[in-house]
């Protein structure tokens, strides 16, 4: 008797089109959480570092919503946003805000004191020198942040599947109904692989970015 393969490539090859729709829906699902989780977490950060005492509440909540399960939030928005896309990205955006923030304030605190007070001395308003200064110098802890939640985020996706969103957690969790390895082993590549394409385009955007920090290494 033939031994049933591992993968079945064939099968891979028949469902091209699929793939195809399921990676731009996990794309989709991924860039509208991070998008959203880091205008959220900008206005949050100005917001505590303009109001300090307001640090502790704000990464409190967050932190709340980054310990409850995914598949509990989810069980608890249905109900009330039901199986739709919205109710899959108010979780994945919950899951962004904790590390958005604690990084967008550790980046801007970083930003030595003695920049600040030559662009005082040069007339610069405390706006002008959030956006054209400190932004712009705790970019690089920023998108550290940004890698962190893109990648989490990722992993996430898949778990929307429970609901109807899933992009390729759809192929996992067929696989998992059907005991079939292939679109089980599928899933799980694509989203590692989509993780790794991902993070390196943010390492790619953060080295256009920033050319200052690696010229000074240089």
């Amino acid at each position: 008797m033939k031994a049933e393969p591992f993968i079945r490539w064939n099968w891979i090859g028949a469902h091209l089109g699929d793939i195809g729709s399921r990676t731009l829906q996990h794309l989709e699902l991924t860039g509208i959480a991070v998008g959203v989780g880091l205008v959220v977490s900008l206005g949050l950060s100005i917001v505590a570092i303009r109001l300090r005492r307001t640090y502790t509440p704000i990464t409190w909540v967050a932190g709340v919503l980054y310990t409850i399960p995914s598949i509990a939030l989810f069980a608890l928005l249905v109900p009330v946003t039901g199986l739709t896309t919205t109710t899959a990205e108010i979780g994945l955006v919950s899951y962004t805000l904790l590390i958005l923030v604690r990084n967008i304030v550790a980046g801007i605190d970083g930003v030595p004191n003695s920049v600040r007070e030559a662009a005082t001395a040069m007339g610069y308003t405390r706006g002008r020198m959030f956006v054209q200064i400190e932004l712009p110098l705790a970019l690089p802890v920023i998108i550290a942040g940004l890698r962190i939640a893109t990648v989490t985020t990722v992993g996430l996706v898949t778990l929307t599947a429970l609901i109807g969103q899933g992009g390729y957690g759809a192929f996992i969790n067929d696989g998992l109904q059907r005991f079939f390895n292939t679109p089980l082993i599928l899933g799980a590549v694509l989203s590692v692989l989509l993780a790794i394409a991902l993070d390196t385009g943010l390492v790619v955007l953060q080295w256009a970015l920033t050319p200052w920090t690696h010229r000074a290494r240089g």
